[in-house]
């Protein structure tokens, strides 16, 4: 069975981009749920995919991501991998699709495990918001948060891959993916067509779709005036090339192939080169 993707909340799992697209599993509540009922839950999607790769936001509960840990501790399992990407919302829910889509390709869960890693850099998230008074995902200024008080004002804000903040006007101007991609808009309570109208032409998308805004995103933004924008790469022949590409090497503690010089899995790094002090030895 193909390695499974688990996330902590349903709005990560996006409808499927294309019919090979794999259903993402649901670990609803795992905070308030009594633990064994979650530990069985997870053991048993371990037995019948061997691997689980579980994405969670950086922005979640304590509560959630201490119950993560406890879980993998339990089932003492290096079988499991527990990945938060530094991503706005809809964004992460992307990343979680092409995880999903690859899964149905031939590659190992070592090596699926840390396509996350790779195809972050691939991914462009923002937002156009009517505040930036609570924003403190990206840095904002004392003059762009005193005009955020005035009526009408609205912000054009990327979060990844580069940060950067406009008050929205006529010669507004966001850099964007110097390579095809689509956008993918959720609109919140912010009234405004500005990303479909004006930013999808000026980054060149091949395609858009919406989607209903996630849960977390008023949070993560710090306002509901929000409409969340994100560009990706959507062909599976395309996220494959990119990953199969890649240089792969095995991870000295758990053997497990691997791209990049951590194991998702285990989260060993490999070994200092011989002569090098061991306090100055990477951790």
């Amino acid at each position: 069975m193909p390695t499974a993707i688990a996330v902590t909340g349903a709005d990560m799992a996006l409808p499927a981009q294309d019919e090979r697209t794999l259903p993402a599993v649901v670990l609803r509540d795992i905070d308030t749920r009594p633990l064994e009922q979650v530990l069985n839950e997870l053991q048993l999607l371990l037995e019948h995919h061997g691997h689980v790769i579980v994405v969670g936001s950086r922005t979640a509960p304590t509560a959630v991501q201490r119950r993560l840990h406890t879980l993998r501790s339990l089932l003492e399992s290096d079988r499991i991998a527990l990945f938060s990407p530094d991503l706005p919302p809809l964004g992460l829910a992307v990343l979680v699709r092409q995880l999903r889509q690859l899964a149905s390709c031939d590659l190992s869960p070592g090596v699926l495990a840390s396509a996350g890693r790779l195809l972050i850099h691939y991914i462009h998230a923002g937002a156009l918001l009517g505040s930036v008074a609570r924003l403190d995902r990206v840095p904002v200024d004392l003059k762009q948060h005193a005009k955020s008080w005035m009526p009408g004002t609205q912000f054009a804000v990327v979060a990844h891959p580069q940060p950067q903040l406009v008050r929205l006007g006529p010669e507004t101007r966001l850099d964007g993916p110097e390579f095809g991609t689509w956008m993918l808009v959720a609109k919140g309570q912010l009234q405004s067509d500005w990303v479909t109208t004006t930013l999808a032409p000026a980054w060149n998308v091949q395609g858009l779709r919406e989607t209903p805004l996630p849960a977390e995103s008023p949070n993560w933004w710090g306002t509901g005036k929000v409409v969340e924008f994100c560009t990706y790469l959507p062909d599976l022949s395309v996220l494959y090339q990119l990953v199969t590409s890649v240089r792969r090497g095995s991870c000295h503690w758990c053997g497990i192939d691997v791209i990049g010089d951590r194991c998702v899995f285990c989260s060993a790094v490999p070994p200092a080169p011989e002569g090098t002090p061991a306090l100055t030895r990477g951790t």
